[in-house]
């Protein structure tokens, strides 16, 4: 598999309702992540997406300079692939919500920092935004935009300084209206953080549906 083939796909839920795309973490696969369905809002669609680049016995979003570094041309080469597909997919107007886990937290934070207004929210587990990967990190850039993001308290894989630095600029400068929990846990989603994502989801899923509705 590569940036010039589609990606592979599973999915689950309502054909036609807010998307939400499950994005897996660095050597893992999307038969792994799509699980998280079972405990997420019923009522909307989920899609699993497989990373393009091999990985071991899985799947990674990017090449890494280092845990949590992407080097910025495979991150932008594997954006721009991933954006064909969603645009195919999900044409502008229906909401979109990213969840991401590890690799794919950062994946997730690269694809909102690059295009805001495309995403309806995103969620950023267990893992950083891709700093210093030519993405703008300027005060005022996720403006009103709805963030969840979930942090483990004795988490040893993903370097201190970067789960300080994606907490800080989400809670703070970014302008993102943001949920942030810490949970003590290593670098594994914590059945309280996994409840809290669904309530998040499930709130901003209705909020946005009542908008469009709102809008005709």
């Amino acid at each position: 598999m590569s940036t010039s083939t589609p990606p592979v796909v599973m999915t689950r839920g309502e054909p036609d309702a807010p998307l939400v795309v499950l994005l897996h973490g660095r050597g893992s696969r999307e038969s792994e992540i799509i699980t998280l369905a079972d405990a997420l809002p019923p009522g909307l669609r989920y899609a699993a997406v497989r990373a393009p680049l091999a990985e071991h016995s899985g799947f990674a979003w990017f090449a890494n300079r280092g845990i949590g570094r992407p080097v910025p041309q495979s991150l932008r080469d594997t954006m721009d692939w991933f954006r064909a597909w969603l645009d195919d997919v999900a044409p502008t107007g229906r909401p979109v919500f990213l969840v991401g886990f590890s690799g794919g937290a950062a994946f997730a934070g690269g694809l909102l920092l690059d295009d805001p207004a495309r995403y309806a929210g995103a969620a950023v587990l267990y893992g950083t935004l891709p700093f210093d990967a030519g993405l703008p990190t300027v005060p005022g850039h996720l403006d009103g935009v709805p963030v969840f993001v979930a942090q483990g308290e004795d988490d040893h894989v993903i370097p201190r300084e970067l789960l300080d630095g994606t907490w800080q600029y989400l809670t703070g400068a970014s302008g993102a209206r943001t949920t942030a929990r810490r949970d003590p846990v290593g670098h594994t989603i914590a059945p309280p953080a996994l409840a809290a994502l669904a309530d998040w989801l499930g709130t901003e899923a209705n909020q946005g549906e009542r908008s469009a509705s709102a809008a005709f």
